[in-house]
């Protein structure tokens, strides 16, 4: 019978960098959430999908590709593709080079809204991400957020995130 190991306890100041990551993992999403709801009525995942395909070829993408693109579940994001499309900003169709894939595509309505949208976004994740670091801290936190992803989310298929510092 083996012996049960001792936890590997945090120290000191590895349990005050766990706090302060956990306090951001806290309160970032609710920041950039409140601000998309409150200037252009969109929740933070709803802007994920509408700006994954306003950067996709002709603005049109696989759903399982826009999922990882968005971080979400196909589940979820089946949801908040049918909210964006009562609202005139997303369509599905079924993809012509294999039915068994569903294609989304950003309409004209949808390319507005996130044309309008990305100023106002791109200030609160300035202001909140980036004016307070440094340039070096700035790479060393893309460094660093890369590193975790890898532990946790090995097989992550988002390209943007995997990208070589």
């Amino acid at each position: 019978m083996e012996a049960e190991s001792e936890p590997r306890w945090l120290a000191g100041d590895e349990q005050e960098t766990w706090m302060s990551v956990a306090a951001v993992l806290m309160h970032l999403p609710g920041a950039l959430d409140a601000q998309l709801q409150r200037d252009a009525g969109l929740t933070h995942f709803e802007y994920l999908v509408l700006s994954g395909l306003s950067m996709a070829e002709s603005h049109t993408m696989r759903m399982s590709d826009l999922a990882a693109v968005a971080e979400g579940s196909l589940p979820r994001l089946s949801q908040v593709v049918s909210r964006l499309e009562r609202r005139g900003w997303v369509r599905r169709s079924p993809d012509p080079t294999d039915g068994r894939y569903t294609l989304a595509a950003l309409t004209e309505e949808g390319w507005a809204k996130v044309v309008a949208t990305a100023p106002g976004h791109v200030e609160a994740v300035r202001r909140f991400v980036f004016d307070p670091l440094t340039k070096p801290q700035q790479r060393q936190l893309g460094e660093i957020g890369r590193r975790i992803l890898g532990a946790v989310a090995p097989n992550d298929r988002c390209p943007t995130v995997r990208k070589a510092p």
